[in-house]
């Protein structure tokens, strides 16, 4: 009798799982904290941005929190794959060399590859040709980086290809005339320009126009997917074209 009344408690009322949490509660979201307007920090160094309001968003509707932490941009894929953080959610374009190591939601915003030079230098450049010898620079482990490694004919032609583990450290650059030019995501550079007198903008487009996404460990498909029905209702209230409104003074999302 008392095995009998142990096996209906196990077992009784909903079984072994009853009150065992499934669902995770904290997820942790990794970021550039200097990729302005995405995720950066502010005045006050809170991280803040257009890809922080729409996570913070999604976790709200997923009712779970998500902490941001900043991460070297050049290590996300070990840092995803290793555990360390769930998901990235910070201007991430979608590439065919990151789907390796990568899980993506569906894109949610373009974005393409311009240039910026420090305003004045007279280095009149029209057209990508007009890199030819010119020392160039973009993040390390950016969509940029992958472009110019693509094209051995472009890359050769430049006198030098840098690059630096934080955008800050390429601006620093290119206002110390130390690179002549910086590739950067259309959305960011538009937002430094807007900052930084110094800075000039060069419209010429690099590589094919890309698209950003959510990024998850390979194989977490489940977690993908409960973001991605978050993050679908925070479109379709138009949350998310309020938020874009809010940094970009336009509705970018897709």
């Amino acid at each position: 009798m008392p095995f009998l009344i142990m096996i209906l408690a196990l077992t009784g009322c909903g079984g072994l799982n009853e009150n065992v949490e499934i669902k995770q509660k904290k997820y942790v979201v990794g970021l550039d904290d200097e990729f302005a307007p995405m995720g950066f920090r502010n005045e006050k160094g809170e991280i803040v941005g257009c890809d922080i309001d729409l996570a913070k968003e999604t976790a709200k509707r997923m009712g779970v929190e998500f902490e941001f932490r900043p991460i070297i941009w050049d290590k996300k894929e070990a840092e995803l794959n290793s555990g360390r953080i769930d998901i990235i959610w910070n201007g991430l374009d979608i590439t065919p060399e990151r789907q390796i190591h990568i899980l993506y939601s569906k894109p949610y915003m373009d974005n393409r590859l311009i240039l910026l030079v420090k305003k004045g230098r007279g280095l009149n450049i029209k057209t990508l040709q007009d890199l030819k010898d010119k020392v160039v620079a973009t993040q390390a482990g950016s969509n940029a980086e992958n472009c110019v490694e693509r094209d051995d004919a472009m890359r050769t032609s430049f006198t030098n290809f840098v690059t630096y583990p934080t955008f800050s450290r390429a601006f620093k650059a290119l206002a110390e005339e130390r690179i002549d030019v910086l590739i950067i995501d259309e959305i960011a550079g538009r937002y430094e320009v807007a900052r930084r007198d110094e800075l000039e903008l060069i419209d010429v487009t690099i590589g094919d126009v890309s698209k950003f996404g959510i990024g998850f460990r390979l194989g977490n498909v489940e977690l993908r997917d409960e973001v991605q029905k978050a993050f679908d209702e925070v479109i379709a209230d138009g949350t998310a074209k309020k938020i874009s409104e809010k940094w970009f003074q336009a509705d970018l999302i897709k």
